[in-house]
């Protein structure tokens, strides 16, 4: 009987090479996208596509007619972060950037590739920083990446004064900022939080074209108005009038804790301190120990 062949392997470096020049190629191409708003035209292999991803496998599943085929729309994801995607797919090797590699992961995700998905949040957690970790708590939170959730988290916590002051706070969409405005660990004030809450609650009035009151709405809840002294809770009740961001009826829970100087008035966990909370005299009849 004759004994079982042998696999050999020849050097992996000038196959990937050979495959990497086809990327965008449109020598031998068979299949045009249209990718992103830019609605850049993008070649590629119909069949290399389709054995290496079931989502191209199921949209290129029809065969081409004669004559030219009609190019294949895919206006949502950028052209760089769909180049990325293909040169994965053709070499099993991708070069990310800070600047897309959450266009790419997102891809990733949409697109079923479990690999390149975990090589980008591999990737977002070896760069993540201030400007950076927002828009990944977004992503993370949108597509149910608790890992990632939970190391952006953590970052926002340890840097949460800086991380509050960048564009990518006021973009969040209330989903992602309720965590962090649950959180006991943020190292913040919350005369600075309820600050940028109203400057995210703008911001989503601007671009929703509905009241601030109404965008804030889903979140205000969880800020902790009865740590503030009653100067400063006298003062956002002035400036409450003046631009409606707070329920009247949260505002007096919080003056009822600073009658009674207890915070059994509101729910304890609205009256507990933050990692930054600043200590003021009122504080001590919290009943409830600094965090």
């Amino acid at each position: 009987m004759e004994p079982p062949g042998l696999v050999v392997h020849g050097e992996a470096a000038p196959f990937s090479t050979a495959l990497r020049s086809l990327i965008n190629n449109p020598r031998y191409s068979d299949v045009r996208f249209v990718v992103g708003q830019e609605q850049r035209e993008v070649f590629a292999h119909r069949c290399l596509l389709a054995c290496r991803c079931n989502f191209f496998q199921r949209l290129l599943g029809v065969e081409p007619g004669s004559g030219v085929p009609s190019p294949v729309v895919l206006s949502t994801v950028p052209a760089e972060a769909f180049l990325a995607v293909l040169e994965f797919l053709y070499t099993n090797s991708v070069q990310l950037h800070h600047h897309s590699v959450l266009e790419v992961l997102t891809a990733a995700v949409e697109y079923g590739l479990e690999e390149l998905r975990e090589l980008c949040l591999e990737f977002v957690v070896k760069v993540l920083d201030v400007e950076l970790v927002c828009e990944a708590l977004q992503v993370a939170v949108t597509f149910g990446l608790g890992p990632l959730q939970e190391h952006c988290m953590a970052f926002i916590e340890a840097h949460s004064q800086e991380v509050l002051r960048t564009r990518g706070f006021l973009e969040l969409s209330a989903t992602a900022l309720l965590p962090l405005l649950r959180s006991d660990k943020l190292c913040v004030d919350e005369a600075e939080l309820i600050r940028a809450a109203r400057s995210w609650a703008r911001v989503g009035a601007a671009v929703l074209e509905r009241p601030v009151a109404e965008v804030a709405a889903p979140v205000v809840r969880e800020l902790r108005l009865a740590l503030l002294a009653p100067a400063e809770l006298s003062a956002l009740e002035e400036q409450n009038r003046q631009e409606p961001l707070i329920p009247v009826e949260q505002i007096v829970e919080a003056w009822k804790c600073h009658a009674l100087r207890s915070g059994d008035a509101v729910r304890s966990a609205l009256c507990r301190c933050r990692s930054g909370t600043v200590p003021r005299e009122h504080h001590r009849f919290l009943d409830l120990p600094f965090k």
